[in-house]
């Protein structure tokens, strides 16, 4: 009992001093918060506003100027006033509203390709690095191969193989993603896997599979935090870029990167329809890049000030 109480006050011990190193970083912090903020208007956005009135068609209203206010039809033909807080797209559809259901959308993408790519390329790189011989070349230059073709490039060729669509854009994002957390997690597990503790769980008896999955890769997460941080940023602006091209998430469905691609024509009538989406792509990105520098300094000693 006494044993669980230090290993319970040690992992304490350690958020709590994580969390200190990671605070002393102000911008970090600021974008920890900005963060929280994102995926707090990623779940409330249903709540917020209703899809239907963000992706019907108000033609009167296009272009209407930020703090305007239109008149609006539901699917029974009732008018009300509306205000747009942010401005009206060349369709008349709520730029906020379109903001802030793209704000689910680009979250979803970031988190779910991510933990894909850490699933598929962490056990990856945990069998090459563990085991070692043929397995390790074979699965070292499959991820060298992918590595050499430019992300972007890559995932083009995939959604345009498999189609325009959320589940393909997905599965173009974590596939591209998959080389790195490979690189990153054979890297770590080679600096553990001749360590004490891993030949002592060998002495007892224990099998690969509970060695790789309770010894080696506990002790690898630190960079695979924080490449994942850094990751959904990348994911993120990946899935834009894809959808201003017209290979991502089809209109009306409202995505940052559409609404860019949409926008385009307007730039010099209506710059507020492109200029207030792009600001939401760059704010996002920035926090995610700003709290995996936090949180690199906070788990490495060697960056600790």
């Amino acid at each position: 009992m006494q044993s669980n109480n230090k290993i319970q006050h040690k992992k304490q011990s350690g958020m709590y001093d994580f969390w200190i190193q990671f605070r002393r970083n102000k911008l970090a912090v600021i974008g920890l918060f900005i963060i929280i903020f994102f995926i707090t208007l990623a779940i409330l956005s249903g709540v917020i506003y209703d899809y239907d009135d963000i992706t019907r068609n108000h033609i009167s209203n296009a272009f209407l100027k930020p703090m305007s206010v239109g008149i609006i039809e539901d699917e029974n033909l009732v008018k009300s006033e509306h205000v747009y807080i942010l401005g009206a797209d060349n369709f008349g559809r709520d730029i906020l509203g379109r903001i802030v259901y793209g704000t689910r959308i680009s979250i979803i993408i970031g988190f779910v390709t991510v933990s894909i790519a850490i699933a598929i390329g962490g056990t990856l790189g945990a069998i090459a690095g563990y085991y070692g011989g043929i397995i390790e070349v074979l699965i070292m230059r499959l991820a060298d191969i992918l590595l050499a073709i430019p992300n972007i490039l890559f995932a083009l060729a995939i959604v345009a193989a498999l189609g325009p669509s959320f589940k393909n854009l997905l599965i173009a994002i974590a596939i591209t993603a998959i080389p790195t957390y490979i690189r990153i997690v054979r890297a770590s597990v080679l600096t553990v896997k001749d360590q004490e503790f891993i030949e002592a769980a060998k002495a007892i008896g224990a099998n690969d599979f509970r060695i790789i999955l309770f010894h080696v890769i506990p002790n690898c997460l630190a960079p695979i935090i924080i490449q994942a941080t850094l990751g959904v940023a990348q994911s993120i602006l990946s899935a834009t870029s894809l959808s201003f091209l017209g290979l991502g998430i089809q209109p009306p469905t409202p995505e940052w990167g559409n609404m860019l691609s949409e926008s385009r024509p307007y730039l010099t009538l209506a710059p507020h329809t492109l200029i207030l989406p792009g600001l939401a792509i760059m704010i996002v990105i920035l926090a995610f890049n700003l709290a995996g520098d936090g949180i690199r300094d906070a788990l490495d000693p060697k960056l600790r000030r």
